[in-house]
């Protein structure tokens, strides 16, 4: 636990005088008590049990004021909580390579599936859109609650030549915050040597820069990309997952495919297909959310069921100051009412 105001914590230093005090004024009573026999017959004809009970609207009293003062000095503490997620944009790979087969029956079928099950399992609040990326990136479905649209934008996907992951990213981002201009340039040398801004590469448009956000700190929306990670152009996907870190939205990235990948050919070339683990995992971490790992069908629905449930709850430092002012206020009427029940009096 940690305190946004520590100083604050000097005034616990009043607790054990309460306590003294407390006592030197049961220690008065009980002389005043020893002075008349009358009242000494009476205290000695009180159980143990009604001698402990007079103690406890005091300690309870003592406790909710302990409460009140680390209360004060504003705690914040790690808490697992509801989020508030209110977008999820998937964006998902449509490259070339999305049609090995190590991931039976293809990488882009399984990836559909797990994506139509992850989509069914979102409540109805939630808007989810979704983006396709290959050579360049395009919003295949704005953010909507229609589940039907939803569907039938993760259907029609085609594959296509390339892959820009950093693109995919950027759109994605783009769709999230559709007033604030995304400046970045291409990683592509092509376009560096010409000044082609992502506009024209692929995602983006220059312009004005947005304030910086703490990483992970915007809880209304986050970004799914499934991909098998191999960027071969556009944007560097590093660069891109720190703009999306600047503006506090996370990026899990989920990886389809096997370590040894499967050799696809067309036209007479030839290339082996695999997994970039390393750079999903370093997209993940830049804007603190998290990896997956799918190497067949099955593991990827785990995924997605796994990411539903990380998007509904979030582990996050949080203020709890009003969690202990209402406990301060629960034991303070807690006290009051005990000593009414038994002694009809307050404290």
């Amino acid at each position: 636990m940690t305190f946004l105001w520590p100083e604050l914590l000097w005034l616990l230093a009043v607790v054990p005088v309460l306590i003294g005090i407390y006592i030197v004024l049961l220690r008065r009573k009980k002389q005043q008590m020893m002075r008349y026999s009358g009242l000494g017959m009476v205290r000695d004809a009180m159980g143990a049990a009604q001698k402990f009970r007079r103690h406890v609207p005091p300690l309870v009293f003592l406790l909710a004021l302990i409460a009140l003062i680390v209360a004060v000095a504003r705690p914040h503490a790690t808490l697992t909580l509801p989020s508030q997620y209110e977008t999820i944009i998937l964006a998902m790979d449509v490259s070339g390579s999305m049609r090995a087969t190590d991931v039976q029956p293809s990488r882009i079928v399984a990836a559909q599936n797990a994506a139509r099950a992850f989509v069914a399992d979102q409540p109805t609040s939630a808007r989810i859109g979704v983006v396709s990326f290959a050579a360049t990136a395009s919003v295949v479905q704005p953010p909507t609650r229609n589940r039907e649209d939803i569907l039938a934008a993760i259907d029609r996907f085609q594959l296509q030549r390339g892959t820009a992951v950093g693109s995919g990213i950027l759109v994605a981002l783009k769709m999230i915050f559709p007033d604030v201009d995304i400046d970045l340039r291409s990683s592509n040398p092509r376009d560096e040597a010409r000044g082609v801004p992502l506009d024209k590469a692929g995602a983006g448009a220059p312009a004005k820069a947005a304030p910086k956000a703490a990483p992970g700190s915007y809880t209304s929306a986050a970004i799914i990309v499934l991909t098998d990670g191999q960027t071969t152009t556009g944007p560097n996907p590093t660069e891109a997952a720190r703009m999306a870190a600047d503006h506090g939205v996370r990026v899990f990235t989920v990886g389809i495919g096997t370590a040894n990948g499967e050799v696809l050919g067309s036209e007479g070339w030839s290339m082996r297909v695999r997994l970039d683990e390393d750079a999903l995992k370093n997209i993940a971490e830049i804007t603190h959310a998290e990896y997956f790992y799918a190497s067949n069908s099955p593991d990827l629905n785990k995924i997605y069921q796994g990411l539903n449930t990380r998007l509904s709850f979030e582990t996050r430092q949080t203020e709890i100051t009003a969690f202990l002012a209402a406990g301060a206020a629960i034991l303070s009427l807690l006290s009051a009412l005990l000593s009414m029940l038994w002694f009809n009096r307050i404290l």
